[in-house]
């Protein structure tokens, strides 16, 4: 669920009390997109925040870890808030929402359940759009260093001595 906050007269505190008790995923204002039950926030340069919200919870549906936080989605997706990318992914996330209206819903951030947004994005997982997010996901999100902790991962090894004296089988998270 997304709400819509005005910019004027409202404090962050009133803010982010009025949307928690509205139950929101995220708050989208003028130029900017916040969880109402985290402290972080993003502003938007060239998309709008509608869009950043629902690149942000794409992501999320696209790789989803229950331990990873929305922040990090957001930072993987931030990339794309650019002059030259705008276009294109305005279309995306227009067409994305289109596909969500066809199954009945009012648009794909507006779809509650986590299964019927993955069956949405099923329904376009061909499309270029989807796979730029996707790909663009790979590196965005598992590149955060702040991420690999959450996985058990210690980075690289080369420095450390490699990783042959540094228990490389020891993987007992796979």
């Amino acid at each position: 669920m997304v709400t819509t906050a005005s910019p004027k007269g409202l404090t962050r505190r009133q803010l982010l009390s009025r949307t928690a008790a509205a139950g929101a995923t995220f708050v989208v204002g003028a130029g900017f997109v916040a969880a109402p039950d985290a402290a972080w926030a993003v502003e938007t340069t060239a998309l709008k925040p509608e869009t950043m919200a629902t690149l942000a919870q794409m992501a999320r549906d696209i790789y989803p870890h229950d331990k990873v936080g929305d922040e990090f989605y957001v930072v993987a997706v931030k990339g794309y808030d650019t002059a030259e990318a705008a276009e294109g992914i305005e279309a995306g996330i227009a067409m994305l929402n289109a596909a969500a209206q066809g199954k009945g819903f009012d648009s794909y951030i507006g779809t509650l359940w986590e299964a019927d947004r993955v069956a949405t994005l099923l329904g376009i997982e061909d499309s270029p759009f989807f796979q730029q997010i996707r790909g663009g996901l790979v590196t965005g999100l598992y590149n955060q260093k702040a991420v690999w902790p959450i996985f058990g991962y210690e980075g690289e090894s080369y420095s450390k001595g490699g990783y042959i004296n540094r228990g490389f089988d020891d993987i007992n998270w796979l």
